[in-house]
């Protein structure tokens, strides 16, 4: 390696002498005076900020790539490639199931299960006074409506109540309004209906009491009517002749107009608008033709509140025997599908999200330091190769 010449006078100028490069210039431009000047300012502020946390890069998925340099000289790092490549088609395939869970949350999803009544009535008999200032007791009789969702694993033929785990539904929480309608001959026009109708305030229960005086035989009528969600409707007798339904909610009953129009070719072909009616629509709607756009206003009068649950019961009294009588109801009612739950708890779970960031989070800093020593290599190698020409080249 040569030495830089020495400047007149005799002896180098070692004052701009820098960590691993050598200068002999021996006087420094005004310009470049200010420019060293003016670059103290950003040094300054950067000393400043010291104390403060760096911001975070915000990293890509580019980041987590590794070089095409290192896998040549690695061949083993094809194997995290890879890792990389069923990374990206899992994500895309989770997103992908979380749109499509989102898009079915939307709509109403419905299990049908068997609810099973319990109509039960007790006799209690009354008591004479013992002695004279003692009040005795009349002879009552308390009626019970109460009822359970049956397990999917439980005998529908069983008559004892269903010990459900995994129902936590009340027997209310399945109706409207409940009626009990007692005979009027016997406890006349004011005091023979006992009822109960659903307000937002309804504290949610597994069953209903009705208690009476008496001590013989009563006819009782119980009217159950059944809270749909959505809001169900029973269909004109025409109307459900035509489309093989009879108690359904509006969209449905729309749809299904909807299928019975294009099956028979109603639609105008022309103005795809207008409908021509069937001798069977126009006997319903009373008309031959009418907008698509119609159809919700004219069903508003075919539509009506869906019919009561009537359960006939016979309160009895039969003395000497077990005094309390059950009877038991099966009805299909329509629940909110379990597994509907499970799928918003999947779409918003943020279980792992933190775990998960710090892996890739390690990811970022590994191959970030897999970058620099391969800088670190090729600065190395270079050096070792040609140990002047690279310091003339650095220089």
């Amino acid at each position: 390696m040569q030495r830089p010449a020495p400047v007149s006078g005799g002896q180098p100028q070692m004052s701009n002498v820098q960590m691993g490069r050598f200068s002999t210039t021996t006087s420094t431009p005004t310009s470049n005076r200010r420019a060293f000047v003016s670059q103290t300012g950003p040094q300054t502020q950067q000393l400043s900020n010291r104390s403060q946390p760096p911001a975070r890069k915000k990293r890509r998925f580019g980041d987590k790539l590794i070089p095409a340099q290192v896998r040549e000289l690695v061949p083993e790092s094809q194997a995290y490639m890879d890792l990389l490549t069923f990374e990206q088609k899992l994500d895309s395939t989770i997103t992908r199931k979380k749109l499509d869970i989102q898009e079915a949350l939307k709509r109403p999803m419905k299990v049908k299960r068997r609810l099973r009544i319990y109509v039960s009535h007790t006799f209690y008999a009354g008591k004479e006074p013992e002695k004279e200032g003692d009040e005795g007791t009349v002879p009552m009789w308390e009626l019970r409506v109460e009822g359970r969702l049956l397990d999917d694993q439980q005998a529908p033929a069983t008559s004892a109540p269903p010990q459900s785990k995994t129902s936590k539904r009340k027997f209310s929480s399945f109706f409207k309004s409940l009626v009990i309608e007692l005979d009027k001959d016997i406890y006349g026009p004011d005091n023979h209906l006992v009822e109960w109708h659903r307000t937002p305030q309804t504290n949610e229960t597994d069953g209903f009491q009705v208690k009476r005086p008496g001590d013989r035989n009563v006819k009782c009528t119980i009217l159950l009517l059944l809270d749909y969600q959505p809001m169900k409707f029973k269909l004109h007798p025409r109307l459900a002749k035509v489309l093989g339904i009879a108690t359904e909610t509006r969209p449905k009953i729309i749809e299904a107009l909807w299928q019975y129009i294009k099956t028979h070719k109603l639609q105008d072909p022309n103005e795809r608008d207008n409908i021509n009616c069937d001798a069977y629509l126009e006997q319903i709607f009373n008309c031959r033709r009418m907008r698509f756009m119609e159809i919700p206003q004219r069903l508003q009068t075919l539509l009506h509140q869906p019919d009561p649950i009537v359960i006939n019961h016979m309160i009895t009294y039969v003395e000497g025997t077990d005094p309390k009588k059950t009877a038991c109801y099966d009805i299909d009612v329509e629940i909110e599908d379990p597994l509907k739950q499970q799928m918003s708890q999947f779409v918003q779970t943020q279980a792992n999200a933190a775990e998960i960031s710090a892996l890739d989070q390690r990811i970022y800093d590994t191959v970030e330091q897999i970058n620099e020593w391969k800088t670190r290599r090729d600065f190395y190698l270079r050096f070792a190769d040609n140990p002047q020409e690279f310091i003339q080249k650095w220089l």
